[in-house]
């Protein structure tokens, strides 16, 4: 079923060019830019994107938004098709690795220390604004471990270079907000001061899988120091909040999966195990919290709805990092025929999310397909060569 699922997934990608809309592409409409009072206008940017990104029906086409290529989707079909390429070598998935590499380089944010990537639309966040290109520490990090992926493949040193210099983007563009024990968390942007804790441990992580190759300590105290401050403000339960501002209080599922596949990336590529039991209890809270007895995933600690497909797919991921997929296989067979089932359309691509009354059967390239396409290419690899 999985094989079936993901071939579908592949044929529609494909057939697409890999380019799509976004849930938070709202901003890219011509009628909005169009109109200069409104579109500079913070109140009236949140609103016009969170119509876009709420709305069951797609208005794109009407307003002038068009289909495009996202940098972080285009990071995630990399590293799907060098997992791919993973359990079969074939040379169609070695093109397709080629092909996204060429499209990652040509979209590089220009003007900062080191390589790095934003999305392809201006973001109006409660937090803060972004531009069109702004390149945030999320993107530019999945982005440069997928070509770390390529890597390990191909030995292109060109490759580790690039992720290497996305170190200094993190290490000098960032802002960072200082702890009470020597330690800092990172910011989302250089344009920014908020504090997103899977956003820092993203940061992280990259710092020290380059570490593991290039062995600069540098990298590896800096990683270690966003690690310490993040785990300080996990909660007695093993939960996190998804930052530290007022309204970034809530506990959500997909975000606490990135939590705990960075810090356990951390400690595989520093070799610094120190923080085991912040993951032992992190994923305590995460299995028994975000999926129910009939394999539905919620968004939230206390709710199921929206049951967003970024939910399910982490699912595989953070098994995947942890070392847990054959542990906890018969839980995840179960959450990914029910996303399959109820999730799939007859087209091949998935479902945005599925609400208690409605539901967003809207493709977006990044937040759906990219992201289920990485999912099942790991769960394949997994079938075929176990965990890495």
């Amino acid at each position: 079923m999985i094989t079936e699922s993901l071939n579908r997934l592949k044929t529609y990608c494909e057939a697409e060019k890999f380019q799509g809309y976004d849930p938070y592409d709202g901003l890219n409409s011509r009628f909005f830019q169009a109109v200069p009072l409104v579109s500079k206008n913070r109140i009236a940017r949140l609103a016009w994107i969170q119509f876009f990104k709420r709305s069951p029906f797609n208005a794109r086409p009407w307003v002038g938004i068009k289909k495009d290529y996202n940098p972080k989707a285009l990071g995630l079909f990399l590293a799907s098709y060098c997992r791919l390429y993973k359990a079969n070598p074939k040379q169609e998935y070695l093109d397709q690795c080629t092909f996204f590499i060429e499209k990652i380089f040509s979209t590089i944010s220009a003007g900062y220390s080191g390589a790095c990537w934003g999305y392809n639309f201006d973001w109006q966040a409660r937090a803060f604004f972004q531009p069109k290109g702004t390149p945030t520490v999320v993107a530019s990090t999945f982005i440069a471990n997928a070509l770390l992926d390529a890597y390990e493949i191909t030995g292109d040193s060109h490759l580790l270079n690039t992720a290497r210099s996305t170190c200094d983007f993190i290490l000098k563009d960032l802002n960072r907000t200082p702890g009470d024990k020597n330690n800092f968390a990172f910011s989302y942007s250089p344009l920014d001061k908020s504090v997103v804790f899977n956003a820092s441990l993203l940061g992280s992580r990259l710092l020290s899988r380059v570490y593991h190759y290039t062995k600069e300590k540098e990298l590896v105290d800096a990683a270690k120091r966003s690690v310490d401050f993040c785990c300080g403000f996990q909660k007695a339960d093993g939960s996190w909040a998804y930052g530290t501002l007022p309204f970034h209080q809530w506990v959500d599922n997909f975000h606490t999966g990135y939590n705990l596949e960075c810090i356990a990336d951390y400690m595989k590529f520093s070799g610094d195990h120190i923080y085991a039991d912040n993951v032992n209890r992190g994923f305590d809270f995460y299995i028994k919290t975000f999926f129910t007895e009939e394999g539905i995933p919620k968004y939230y600690q206390d709710s199921v709805y929206p049951i967003d497909i970024h939910a399910p797919a982490q699912l595989v991921i953070t098994l995947d990092k942890l070392g847990k997929f054959g542990e906890y296989r018969e839980l995840m067979d179960k959450v990914l025929n029910w996303t399959v089932k109820n999730m799939q359309s007859k087209n091949g691509y998935f479902y945005y999310q599925r609400n208690k009354y409605f539901s967003s059967k809207i493709s977006y390239i990044r937040w759906a397909q990219a992201w289920m396409f990485y999912a099942l290419s790991t769960y394949i690899k997994n079938e075929t060569n176990g965990q890495d």
